[in-house]
Order: structure tokens, then sequence, then C-alpha cells
């Protein structure tokens, strides 16, 4: 299976001098074919929410949430089609990936590297010892303050977690004019953050077209093993 990479913009300046068109306005040189907004609503345009010009789109994955998300499941993410889906059709700004870090933990420090190199910027806290002997990172702070820096450079934010204490920030960018959809399993996902978004999809409803091939024949290696 041939596994396609995202590759990073080579002229950010410019990307972020550039006005994002809001709702209703109309797309330029996006390469797309403008979509019919008449057809059914099936599970996969539950993700675009019945809104065929999501204008630019920057992505937010809260990285813990998603991986005990994925558990729930019982499948494993593939990122790069994970990346894919949730652009769809719009123009991507950047994808941002947070997650806790263990320094020592050479499988997570490979998965990090893979990410980095196709198509998504990481943004990691180191892990923090609780008294039962579990580790815990909490970035919704991170998630919060990128999401309301860039938000003069995006149209619509995909907010992949469902924690509440992200609310505020969700509906803050809403007076912004920023379009928010939260993605995320329905019975872990906060009713405050729900209720403030324009839009939820149930990742439950779109796991046929995020999960990992069992058969795709690659894995993320360790930094040790890694040829790069």
């Amino acid at each position: 299976m041939t596994i396609s990479t995202f590759n990073k913009e080579t002229n950010q300046d410019k990307i972020l001098k550039e006005k994002p068109r809001r709702q209703g306005q109309r797309l330029m040189n996006t390469g797309v074919e403008s979509e019919n907004t008449n057809r059914p609503n099936t599970s996969a345009d539950q993700l675009i929410c019945n809104s065929s010009n999501r204008g630019r789109v920057a992505i937010f994955i809260d990285g813990s949430n998603l991986f005990h998300t994925a558990l729930q499941l019982g499948i494993e993410i593939d990122y790069a089609k994970l990346l894919c889906h949730l652009t769809q059709d719009a123009r991507l700004l950047r994808a941002f990936f947070y997650s806790g870090m263990e320094r020592n933990n050479d499988k997570q420090q490979g998965f990090l590297f893979w990410m980095r190199r196709n198509g998504y910027r990481v943004v990691t806290k180191e892990l923090i010892s609780l008294p039962d002997g579990s580790k815990k990172s909490n970035l919704d702070v991170e998630i919060a303050v990128d999401m309301i820096t860039l938000s003069p450079y995006y149209d619509t934010a995909v907010l992949v977690g469902g924690h509440g204490d992200l609310a505020y920030a969700v509906n803050a960018l809403s007076y912004k004019g920023v379009r928010v959809e939260v993605v995320s399993l329905r019975g872990i996902s906060s009713d405050s953050l729900i209720d403030v978004a324009d839009c939820f999809i149930d990742l439950d409803s779109i796991k046929q077209y995020i999960q990992k091939d069992p058969h795709s024949g690659y894995n993320y290696r360790s930094l040790s093993n890694s040829s790069f």
C-alpha cells in the first residue's frame, strides 16, 4: 500500500498573511470541483456538516483523547487517512497534534517523528507522574491558545477531542466568525462543548474511513531503529 504524505507549506509567511474567506465566499484555485450540496447526508458527509464551503481549515487534535477513544472503538488510527478525511476538499492551514511525552520512550518518539514528517505540527508536554502511579499531561491550555491565536487566518476549526474545558475557547471563536466542528466519541464528549460547536461528528460514524488497515505494512518505528 502506498502511503501518501502531506508536504509542509514552503511559504508559511505568505499563507498567514492571506485573509481567510468567511462563510458564503467562494474559494479560488483549490483544484477541486464544487460538490453537490443536495446529496444525501451519509456518515461521510457528516464531517462537513452540510457545508460545501468550509474555507481554510485548521485542525487541532487532542492526542491523548483520540488514543483512548480509539481503544474504546477497538481500532488503530491511520493518521494519514485521518488528516485527509478531516481536510476533505478544504484548504488546510495547519494540523496540530497535542501529546504528552516520555523522553525515554523510543516508540513514542518514533511515532511523533513520523507525525512531524507527515503533515502534523506536533506540540508536546512532558507527562507528570500522579500519586496513584499513572501519568498525565493536560494540553487544553495549549490547544485553546493556538486556536485563538491563529483564528484570523482560518475559517473553520476542526477540534478532535471532547473536553468541556475547551468550551469557552470554542465559544470565543464563534464570536470571531469562525466555524467550529467537534469530532469525538459521543459517549465521552462534554455537552457544554457540543452545545457551543457549529456541528458535532461522532467518531464512531466515521471510524471506517480513518482506521488503519491491518495489512498496510507500515508501522511507526522507534528512533533507535530509524534510518532518517
